[in-house]
Protein backbone atom coordinates (compact mmCIF):
# COMPACT_ATOMS: atom_id res chain seq x y z
CA UNK A 1 0.00 0.00 0.00
CA UNK A 2 1.16 3.34 -1.20
CA UNK A 3 1.96 6.04 1.63
CA UNK A 4 0.45 9.35 1.41
CA UNK A 5 1.37 12.19 2.64
CA UNK A 6 -1.07 14.99 3.23
CA UNK A 7 0.37 18.45 3.65
CA UNK A 8 -0.72 21.09 6.07
CA UNK A 9 -2.78 24.25 4.92
CA UNK A 10 0.45 26.53 5.70
CA UNK A 11 2.80 24.26 3.70
CA UNK A 12 0.27 24.01 0.83
CA UNK A 13 -0.07 28.01 1.15
CA UNK A 14 3.87 28.15 0.94
CA UNK A 15 4.05 25.93 -2.20
CA UNK A 16 1.38 28.31 -4.31
CA UNK A 17 3.38 31.31 -3.40
CA UNK A 18 6.69 29.81 -4.58
CA UNK A 19 4.82 28.65 -7.84
CA UNK A 20 3.82 32.65 -7.57
CA UNK A 21 7.18 33.98 -7.06
CA UNK A 22 8.72 31.84 -9.83
CA UNK A 23 5.87 33.07 -12.06
CA UNK A 24 7.58 36.34 -11.64
CA UNK A 25 4.41 37.58 -9.45
CA UNK A 26 5.15 39.94 -6.52
CA UNK A 27 9.05 40.86 -8.15
CA UNK A 28 8.07 44.65 -6.95
CA UNK A 29 5.74 44.60 -3.47
CA UNK A 30 4.72 41.37 -1.95
CA UNK A 31 1.30 42.01 -0.29
CA UNK A 32 0.93 41.49 3.73
CA UNK A 33 -0.44 38.06 5.62
CA UNK A 34 -3.45 40.23 6.46
CA UNK A 35 -4.07 40.75 2.48
CA UNK A 36 -3.15 37.43 1.44
CA UNK A 37 -5.45 35.87 4.01
CA UNK A 38 -7.77 37.76 2.17
CA UNK A 39 -6.50 36.54 -0.95
CA UNK A 40 -6.68 32.83 0.17
CA UNK A 41 -9.84 32.78 2.02
CA UNK A 42 -7.41 31.07 5.21
CA UNK A 43 -6.56 32.01 8.59
CA UNK A 44 -4.20 34.69 9.19
CA UNK A 45 -2.34 32.28 11.55
CA UNK A 46 -1.92 29.87 8.57
CA UNK A 47 -0.73 32.48 6.09
CA UNK A 48 1.95 33.90 8.45
CA UNK A 49 3.11 30.15 9.32
CA UNK A 50 3.72 29.70 5.27
CA UNK A 51 5.60 33.35 5.45
CA UNK A 52 7.88 32.42 7.78
CA UNK A 53 8.76 29.08 6.38
CA UNK A 54 9.60 31.23 3.28
CA UNK A 55 11.70 33.36 4.84
CA UNK A 56 14.02 30.28 6.45
CA UNK A 57 14.22 28.74 3.11
CA UNK A 58 15.37 32.26 1.66
CA UNK A 59 11.95 33.25 -0.13
CA UNK A 60 11.61 36.27 1.65
CA UNK A 61 13.47 38.70 3.35
CA UNK A 62 11.84 40.44 6.47
CA UNK A 63 12.55 44.05 6.88
CA UNK A 64 11.40 44.36 10.29
CA UNK A 65 8.04 43.95 12.39
CA UNK A 66 5.34 46.53 10.72
CA UNK A 67 6.81 46.64 7.39
CA UNK A 68 6.07 44.19 4.00
CA UNK A 69 8.45 41.02 3.26
CA UNK A 70 10.59 41.35 0.74
CA UNK A 71 10.87 38.50 -2.15
CA UNK A 72 14.83 37.74 -2.63
CA UNK A 73 15.68 38.46 -5.98
CA UNK A 74 19.62 36.90 -6.86
CA UNK A 75 20.02 38.97 -9.74
CA UNK A 76 18.92 42.25 -7.92
CA UNK A 77 21.17 41.17 -4.96
CA UNK A 78 24.84 40.50 -6.66
CA UNK A 79 24.25 41.92 -10.31
CA UNK A 80 22.60 38.55 -11.95
CA UNK A 81 26.06 36.23 -11.12
CA UNK A 82 25.49 32.92 -10.34
CA UNK A 83 28.15 30.59 -9.28
CA UNK A 84 29.52 27.08 -9.68
CA UNK A 85 29.43 25.41 -6.75
CA UNK A 86 31.04 22.25 -5.94
CA UNK A 87 29.97 20.08 -3.20
CA UNK A 88 32.13 17.23 -1.72
CA UNK A 89 30.93 15.06 0.79
CA UNK A 90 32.65 12.93 3.10
CA UNK A 91 31.27 9.36 2.30
CA UNK A 92 29.04 8.08 -0.28
CA UNK A 93 26.33 7.26 2.79
CA UNK A 94 26.34 11.06 3.54
CA UNK A 95 23.65 11.09 0.26
CA UNK A 96 21.34 9.19 2.13
CA UNK A 97 21.42 12.41 4.57
CA UNK A 98 18.32 15.25 4.08
CA UNK A 99 20.59 18.08 4.63
CA UNK A 100 22.79 18.13 1.64
CA UNK A 101 19.79 16.85 -1.24
CA UNK A 102 18.10 20.14 0.36
CA UNK A 103 21.49 22.22 0.58
CA UNK A 104 21.53 21.60 -2.93
CA UNK A 105 18.14 22.24 -3.49
CA UNK A 106 18.44 25.80 -1.74
CA UNK A 107 21.50 26.56 -3.99
CA UNK A 108 19.82 26.27 -7.02
CA UNK A 109 16.61 28.20 -6.31
CA UNK A 110 18.96 31.05 -5.53
CA UNK A 111 20.38 30.36 -8.99
CA UNK A 112 23.95 28.54 -8.66
CA UNK A 113 24.64 25.66 -10.77
CA UNK A 114 25.20 23.24 -7.70
CA UNK A 115 26.47 19.99 -7.58
CA UNK A 116 27.62 17.12 -5.71
CA UNK A 117 31.27 16.02 -7.08
CA UNK A 118 31.84 12.51 -8.01
CA UNK A 119 33.99 11.20 -5.10
CA UNK A 120 34.02 11.99 -1.28
CA UNK A 121 36.94 12.68 0.81
CA UNK A 122 36.84 8.72 2.19
CA UNK A 123 37.29 7.95 -1.95
CA UNK A 124 40.22 10.15 -1.82
CA UNK A 125 42.27 8.74 1.13
CA UNK A 126 43.23 11.86 2.66
CA UNK A 127 45.38 12.69 -0.19
CA UNK A 128 46.32 16.34 -1.13
CA UNK A 129 47.38 15.66 -4.19
CA UNK A 130 44.53 13.83 -5.90
CA UNK A 131 42.51 16.42 -3.74
CA UNK A 132 44.06 19.20 -5.97
CA UNK A 133 43.37 17.45 -9.10
CA UNK A 134 39.86 17.13 -8.43
CA UNK A 135 39.76 20.79 -8.20
CA UNK A 136 41.50 21.76 -11.27
CA UNK A 137 40.19 19.40 -13.56
CA UNK A 138 35.77 20.82 -12.18
CA UNK A 139 37.23 24.66 -12.01
CA UNK A 140 33.85 25.07 -9.44
CA UNK A 141 33.52 29.28 -8.35
CA UNK A 142 32.99 28.03 -5.02
CA UNK A 143 33.77 24.78 -3.38
CA UNK A 144 31.52 23.11 -0.17
CA UNK A 145 33.09 20.67 2.22
CA UNK A 146 30.57 18.82 4.07
CA UNK A 147 32.36 17.31 7.44
CA UNK A 148 35.31 17.83 6.11
CA UNK A 149 38.67 16.84 7.35
CA UNK A 150 40.94 19.34 8.71
CA UNK A 151 43.48 18.74 6.22
CA UNK A 152 41.34 19.44 3.31
CA UNK A 153 39.79 22.46 4.76
CA UNK A 154 43.55 23.95 5.86
CA UNK A 155 44.63 23.03 1.87
CA UNK A 156 41.69 25.25 0.76
CA UNK A 157 42.30 27.98 3.36
CA UNK A 158 45.38 28.48 1.40
CA UNK A 159 44.32 27.87 -1.92
CA UNK A 160 42.70 31.35 -2.45
CA UNK A 161 39.49 29.27 -3.62
CA UNK A 162 36.11 30.33 -2.05
CA UNK A 163 35.54 27.33 0.11
CA UNK A 164 32.44 27.07 3.20
CA UNK A 165 33.44 24.30 5.42
CA UNK A 166 30.00 22.40 6.69
CA UNK A 167 30.69 20.81 9.52
CA UNK A 168 33.94 18.53 10.12
CA UNK A 169 37.15 20.12 11.46
CA UNK A 170 37.00 23.57 10.41
CA UNK A 171 37.74 25.35 14.22
CA UNK A 172 40.01 27.92 13.47
CA UNK A 173 40.78 28.05 10.12
CA UNK A 174 40.48 31.57 7.81
CA UNK A 175 37.56 29.86 5.77
CA UNK A 176 33.92 30.04 6.43
CA UNK A 177 32.01 27.84 7.87
CA UNK A 178 29.47 26.96 9.67
CA UNK A 179 28.51 23.88 12.45
CA UNK A 180 26.54 23.12 15.99
CA UNK A 181 29.16 23.85 18.68
CA UNK A 182 28.20 21.06 21.13
CA UNK A 183 31.47 21.05 23.62
CA UNK A 184 28.67 22.68 26.11
CA UNK A 185 26.03 20.34 25.64
CA UNK A 186 28.71 16.74 25.69
CA UNK A 187 30.45 18.73 28.94
CA UNK A 188 26.70 19.07 30.68
CA UNK A 189 25.82 15.30 29.63
CA UNK A 190 28.89 14.03 30.96
CA UNK A 191 28.64 15.92 34.05
CA UNK A 192 25.23 14.21 34.12
CA UNK A 193 26.41 10.56 33.44
CA UNK A 194 29.37 11.08 36.40
CA UNK A 195 26.40 12.60 38.83
CA UNK A 196 24.68 9.00 38.24
CA UNK A 197 28.19 7.30 39.29
CA UNK A 198 29.12 6.99 35.99
CA UNK A 199 33.04 6.56 35.92
CA UNK A 200 33.72 4.30 32.86
CA UNK A 201 31.96 6.42 30.06
CA UNK A 202 33.60 5.58 26.73
CA UNK A 203 33.24 8.14 23.67
CA UNK A 204 33.35 6.78 20.01
CA UNK A 205 34.26 8.84 17.02
CA UNK A 206 35.05 8.31 14.24
CA UNK A 207 39.42 8.44 13.50
CA UNK A 208 39.39 12.08 12.14
CA UNK A 209 37.58 13.11 15.27
CA UNK A 210 40.50 12.33 17.33
CA UNK A 211 43.48 12.67 14.56
CA UNK A 212 46.15 13.79 15.11
CA UNK A 213 45.08 15.38 17.95
CA UNK A 214 40.95 15.41 19.25
CA UNK A 215 38.60 17.94 18.21
CA UNK A 216 37.12 20.50 20.20
CA UNK A 217 33.66 18.32 21.41
CA UNK A 218 36.24 15.28 21.84
CA UNK A 219 38.66 17.68 24.45
CA UNK A 220 35.32 19.30 25.99
CA UNK A 221 34.42 15.50 26.97
CA UNK A 222 38.03 14.85 28.01
CA UNK A 223 38.21 18.34 30.36
CA UNK A 224 34.76 17.11 31.97
CA UNK A 225 36.43 14.02 33.36
CA UNK A 226 38.95 15.83 34.67
CA UNK A 227 37.08 18.32 36.22
CA UNK A 228 35.32 15.87 38.35
CA UNK A 229 38.40 14.00 39.19
CA UNK A 230 38.41 11.54 36.64
CA UNK A 231 42.03 10.63 34.90
CA UNK A 232 41.11 10.20 30.91
CA UNK A 233 43.12 7.99 28.70
CA UNK A 234 42.55 6.62 25.76
CA UNK A 235 40.28 4.06 27.48
CA UNK A 236 37.63 6.99 27.94
CA UNK A 237 38.46 8.28 23.86
CA UNK A 238 39.60 4.96 21.99
CA UNK A 239 41.42 4.75 18.55
CA UNK A 240 39.48 2.18 16.02
CA UNK A 241 39.43 2.06 11.85
CA UNK A 242 36.84 3.55 10.68
CA UNK A 243 34.03 1.04 9.39
CA UNK A 244 31.83 -1.80 10.58
CA UNK A 245 34.72 -4.38 11.38
CA UNK A 246 36.72 -1.73 13.47
CA UNK A 247 33.86 -0.34 15.88
CA UNK A 248 32.58 -4.42 16.46
CA UNK A 249 36.51 -4.43 17.41
CA UNK A 250 36.85 -1.83 19.77
CA UNK A 251 33.40 -2.75 21.34
CA UNK A 252 34.11 -6.32 21.58
CA UNK A 253 37.46 -5.22 23.51
CA UNK A 254 36.18 -2.75 25.64
CA UNK A 255 33.16 -4.95 27.10
CA UNK A 256 35.48 -7.96 27.34
CA UNK A 257 38.00 -6.63 30.01
CA UNK A 258 36.65 -3.45 31.28
CA UNK A 259 32.80 -2.89 30.46
CA UNK A 260 32.11 0.84 30.35
CA UNK A 261 29.15 1.82 32.24
CA UNK A 262 27.88 4.79 29.69
CA UNK A 263 28.67 4.95 25.92
CA UNK A 264 28.20 8.73 24.21
CA UNK A 265 28.10 8.09 20.50
CA UNK A 266 28.34 9.94 17.08
CA UNK A 267 26.34 9.82 14.21
CA UNK A 268 23.65 7.52 13.73
CA UNK A 269 25.68 4.65 11.80
CA UNK A 270 27.62 4.43 14.67
CA UNK A 271 24.69 4.63 17.35
CA UNK A 272 22.74 1.63 15.05
CA UNK A 273 26.04 -0.76 14.71
CA UNK A 274 26.23 -0.40 18.82
CA UNK A 275 22.46 -1.14 19.44
CA UNK A 276 23.46 -4.20 17.51
CA UNK A 277 26.10 -5.12 19.56
CA UNK A 278 24.44 -4.39 22.66
CA UNK A 279 21.36 -6.57 21.68
CA UNK A 280 23.42 -9.73 20.52
CA UNK A 281 25.04 -9.22 23.91
CA UNK A 282 21.97 -9.39 25.64
CA UNK A 283 23.32 -5.64 27.35
CA UNK A 284 20.24 -3.79 28.23
CA UNK A 285 19.96 0.13 28.19
CA UNK A 286 19.84 1.62 30.35
CA UNK A 287 20.30 -0.80 32.99
CA UNK A 288 23.33 -2.00 32.00
CA UNK A 289 25.20 0.75 29.90
CA UNK A 290 23.53 4.29 29.59
CA UNK A 291 23.39 5.78 26.02
CA UNK A 292 24.19 9.11 24.61
CA UNK A 293 23.82 9.81 21.09
CA UNK A 294 25.87 13.02 19.76
CA UNK A 295 23.00 13.50 17.20
CA UNK A 296 19.86 14.17 16.81
CA UNK A 297 17.67 11.90 14.40
CA UNK A 298 13.88 11.85 13.29
CA UNK A 299 13.58 8.46 13.84
CA UNK A 300 14.32 9.28 17.70
CA UNK A 301 10.83 10.44 18.38
CA UNK A 302 9.57 6.91 17.23
CA UNK A 303 12.09 5.72 20.33
CA UNK A 304 10.89 4.96 23.51
CA UNK A 305 12.09 5.43 25.69
CA UNK A 306 13.24 8.60 24.20
CA UNK A 307 17.43 8.39 23.22
CA UNK A 308 19.34 10.93 25.04
CA UNK A 309 21.12 13.10 22.88
CA UNK A 310 22.69 16.69 21.57
CA UNK A 311 20.38 18.82 19.45
CA UNK A 312 20.67 22.00 17.33
CA UNK A 313 19.26 24.14 14.60
CA UNK A 314 20.01 22.71 10.89
CA UNK A 315 18.11 25.72 9.68
CA UNK A 316 20.37 28.27 10.90
CA UNK A 317 23.30 26.25 9.56
CA UNK A 318 21.37 26.45 5.92
CA UNK A 319 20.29 29.92 6.24
CA UNK A 320 24.26 30.86 7.35
CA UNK A 321 25.71 28.77 4.08
CA UNK A 322 23.11 30.08 1.48
CA UNK A 323 24.34 33.64 2.73
CA UNK A 324 28.23 32.71 2.47
CA UNK A 325 27.12 31.38 -1.31
CA UNK A 326 25.01 35.35 -1.82
CA UNK A 327 28.30 36.96 -0.53
CA UNK A 328 30.36 35.38 -2.62
CA UNK A 329 28.23 35.90 -6.14
CA UNK A 330 28.61 39.57 -5.18
CA UNK A 331 32.56 39.73 -4.71
CA UNK A 332 32.64 39.65 -1.42
CA UNK A 333 34.94 38.59 1.28
CA UNK A 334 33.22 35.95 3.29
CA UNK A 335 35.61 33.60 5.87
CA UNK A 336 33.35 33.95 9.03
CA UNK A 337 33.20 30.63 11.17
CA UNK A 338 29.25 30.12 12.40
CA UNK A 339 28.97 27.71 15.72
CA UNK A 340 24.90 27.44 16.86
CA UNK A 341 24.13 26.51 20.03
CA UNK A 342 23.89 22.84 20.76
CA UNK A 343 21.23 21.19 23.61
CA UNK A 344 21.96 18.31 25.72
CA UNK A 345 18.73 16.30 25.69
CA UNK A 346 18.12 14.09 28.72
CA UNK A 347 15.79 11.10 27.45
CA UNK A 348 15.08 7.83 29.04
CA UNK A 349 18.90 6.20 27.71
CA UNK A 350 20.57 7.20 30.65
CA UNK A 351 20.28 5.98 34.12
CA UNK A 352 22.26 4.80 37.49
CA UNK A 353 25.38 3.66 37.09
CA UNK A 354 25.67 -0.39 37.38
CA UNK A 355 28.22 -1.57 39.86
Amino acid sequence: MNHVTIRSVSEQIADYIKLEIQSGRWAEFFPGRNELAKQFDQAVMSVEMALQQLEKEGWLISQGAGRPRKVFNLAESNGAHSLRIAILIYEREAYSDGIYPRLLHLLREDGHDAFFVNTTQMELGGSIRKLSRIVDKIKADAWILCTSTREFAAWFAQSGIPVFALFGRRRGLPIASAGPDKSTAIAEATKKLISLGHERIVMLVREDRRQPHPGYVERAFLRELERNGLLSSKYHLPDWKDGSEGLLGVLQKIFATTPPTALIVDELAILLATQQFLASKTILVPRDVSLVSMEYENVFAWSSPMIAHVKWDIEFVLKRTRQWARNVAKGKKDFKETNTLAVFVEGGTIAIAKR
